[in-house]
């Protein structure tokens, strides 16, 4: 049997990578993780935590002029940008090395620098080789710009957490989970948006009549949309930007945020050099137990593109680790993974829109509720909320929950568990609700 260094490399320091070295660990195996960046990866150092950390910060404004309907008196308060910019990154910094923290404790041996495949159970950082039985990618993903005149001029979401001062105006490019939650961002903190959106909607792939009343939310909320528009050009002016569409529109703005998809961050890996198979994006393919076709190396989370949500990648390192140094009981169910957009007003939703059950072939019944939040009765024109659900005939099982409005995400982990569970409709109605709460509706609509 050969002698390797280790009986598990992995590559990438995000939160895929770091659980399953940890997990690798702490079933017994001699393990190493290779990073050049701050551990976390996107998402705890440039997505998901500091991203939401802005969206809650960005909250306020609006929180101001639902205060004055309560009876609160004040004077606009001053925001300093970079104050928070600062207590942000002290925040990242610590989850960071919480991270790391946590590897050291796991007997995780700790590498700093850029992991290079040279074979198939070998990695080089500079100039030194470390070799291990299984190799395991989880590099993650990267922001990926349109090949347009002048994108260099353009931000990606990586740059959006650089920003020192808040710009007077921001055109947002895409309207995906990114550009909609930058775009609720930058108009809470008094900015002027545009979002740009090359379909006549926003969030393609989510249920067609949740996603049509969260555009209708946000632009009540006064971000400036514009449909069925791509950028052909990106021109430097005076005053930042002239970004040209192909419908004739010019929109003058002080930055432009390419939010136009990430694609998986596999150059300069080596994967050329033992032949490890990936597809036209770069995305490395794998079989269902996270295998390339190289025997000895696996691959997980957004580098492989399938379906990148920071928690999918936890889990499935928590898979590959029990199948590579356990028993391999654990397995993946890929069904029923509940997802949010922190827009405002932020949408959750978990199994099936009501056009992919259809599509499936299912014969369905949709329950729909659409009514102001109480905290906003007192508010002219206040923030509305709207709630659906989705049934299938057959045996009264809900297959599909959708919600956009205050605290959705907060509402939907827990009607995931139920859908997760087979719930019937039934169960719902006989549910008490909490009252009053939003969440209640979910057990009280009726045909």
């Amino acid at each position: 049997m050969a002698d390797f260094d280790f009986d598990l490399i992995v590559i990438g320091g995000g939160s895929g990578g770091v659980r399953m070295a940890r997990w690798s660990g702490s079933l017994g195996a001699k393990v190493a993780i290779i990073e050049g960046d701050q551990f976390g990866g996107t998402c705890v150092i440039r997505g998901c935590v500091p991203k939401k950390m802005m969206a809650l910060g960005s909250e306020f404004s609006h929180e101001l002029e639902t205060m004055k309907d309560y009876g609160w008196k004040t004077q606009k308060p001053e925001f300093d940008f970079e104050m928070f910019r600062k207590n942000r990154e002290k925040e990242i910094a610590r989850l960071s090395g919480l991270y790391q923290g946590m590897l050291e404790k796991s007997n995780v041996s700790v590498m700093r620098g850029m992991g290079v495949i040279s074979g198939e159970h070998s990695v080089d950082i500079g100039d030194r080789t470390y070799t291990a039985k299984s190799i395991c990618i989880a590099v993650g993903g990267k922001p990926w710009k349109l090949p347009i005149e002048g994108a260099q001029l353009a931000m990606t979401s990586d740059e959006m957490f650089n920003l020192s001062n808040c710009p007077k105006s921001v055109t947002v490019v895409g309207s995906g989970y990114i550009g909609l939650e930058f775009a609720g961002i930058f108009n809470g903190y008094g900015s002027e948006v545009n979002l740009v959106c090359r379909s006549n909607n926003i969030l393609t792939g989510f249920d067609d009549e949740t996603r049509a009343f969260l555009r209708e939310q946000i632009k009540q909320k006064g971000i400036k949309t514009h449909y069925t528009a791509e950028v052909q050009k990106l021109e430097k002016i005076d005053s930042g930007l002239r970004v040209h569409l192909s419908n004739g529109e010019k929109l003058e703005t002080e930055i432009c945020l390419m939010a136009t998809g990430r694609r998986p961050n596999t150059e300069k890996l080596g994967l050329e050099s033992v032949g490890v198979k990936t597809n036209d994006q770069g995305a490395i393919l794998i079989d269902e137990n996270y295998r390339t076709n190289v025997k000895s190396i696996y691959a997980l989370g957004d580098v492989t593109d399938r379906m990148n949500l920071t928690p999918v990648a936890t889990a499935e390192a928590m898979v590959l680790a029990e199948q590579l140094f356990s028993d391999g009981a654990r397995q993946m169910d890929y069904a029923g993974i509940p997802t949010a957009v922190f827009s405002h007003p932020p949408l959750a939703t978990v199994g099936l829109s009501e056009e992919a059950a259809k599509a499936a072939g299912l014969n369905i019944k949709t329950f729909t509720s659409s009514f102001r939040n109480l905290k906003f009765t007192l508010s002219e024109g206040g923030e509305r909320t709207f709630m659906k659900l989705i049934v299938d005939e057959q045996n009264q099982e809900v297959i599909g929950c959708h919600m956009v409005g205050k605290d959705a995400p907060e509402v939907m982990q827990g009607v995931a568990i139920a859908i997760k569970a087979g719930a019937t409709k039934q169960q719902f109605d006989q549910t008490i609700g909490i009252h009053p709460t939003s969440a209640e509706e979910f057990v009280t609509m009726r045909g």
